[in-house]
């Protein structure tokens, strides 16, 4: 794919070790890296998104999914940010496998966070009829990262967060050992507790929760 071919071009150009070093040290070196930061990245991405913003626009999920199988963390990054804006409002009802397979394809925080927020949690705003499906699917998954998705999908509701839904699955991984999960069920109250505070401190003293998520989720109350 031309959009690829030249955006890798671009992206060896301006490559640097000495950034890449501390950036894989960061992500416990489970990434490789070209060693760009995150502004620079994105403007070379704006230019050379903007050459080929016809073929983005048309073969979006595969551009996504073939540079999210690249062994550079830039390139990743830029799967999920043409996967937010191209598919945004335009979901279809199958993508939801498309998303499952970049939630648990070199997953960490990084990215999967991301992704729970804004591919899922923007698909089950499109196609709410799933939500119940997908996110037992999700949160009964023996991969922590998709536990992970459907903790976190409702970040950005607000006052349409599912209330019920978002209780009974931090009560279901409240016992887990794994700290991406206990960080998961902190942030989500947290962040519910923006638009409902009693409710999440009523939760909060009903539930048997790990100290780190019962920290995280009362931090600003």
């Amino acid at each position: 794919m031309t959009f690829i071919t030249d955006l890798e071009k671009s992206f060896s150009g301006n490559a640097a070790a000495e950034i890449a070093l501390p950036m894989e040290a960061y992500m416990k070196n489970l990434f490789s890296y070209y060693g760009i930061k995150a502004t620079s990245r994105k403007a070379i991405t704006k230019e050379i998104w903007k050459q080929h913003k016809e073929e983005v626009a048309l073969k979006a999920r595969e551009i996504g999914w073939e540079l999210f199988n690249k062994d550079k963390r830039e390139l990743h990054y830029v799967a999920i940010e043409i996967l937010e804006k191209e598919l945004k409002n335009k979901y279809l009802k199958e993508d939801i496998a498309l998303i499952e397979k970049v939630i648990t394809t070199n997953s960490w925080w990084d990215t999967v966070d991301f992704l729970a927020k804004y591919l899922l949690g923007n698909y089950l705003i499109q196609y709410p009829e799933a939500i119940p499906a997908v996110t037992t699917a999700f949160s009964d998954s023996e991969n922590m990262w998709l536990n992970r998705s459907a903790i976190l999908f409702q970040l950005g509701y607000k006052s349409k967060t599912d209330a019920a839904l978002l209780f009974s699955l931090c009560r279901k991984h409240a016992e887990s050992k794994e700290f991406f999960i206990q960080k998961a069920i902190g942030w989500a109250l947290r962040e519910y507790a923006k638009t409902n505070p009693e409710a999440v401190k009523t939760f909060v003293a009903a539930t048997t929760l790990k100290p780190l998520s019962k920290r995280e989720a009362l931090k600003n109350l």
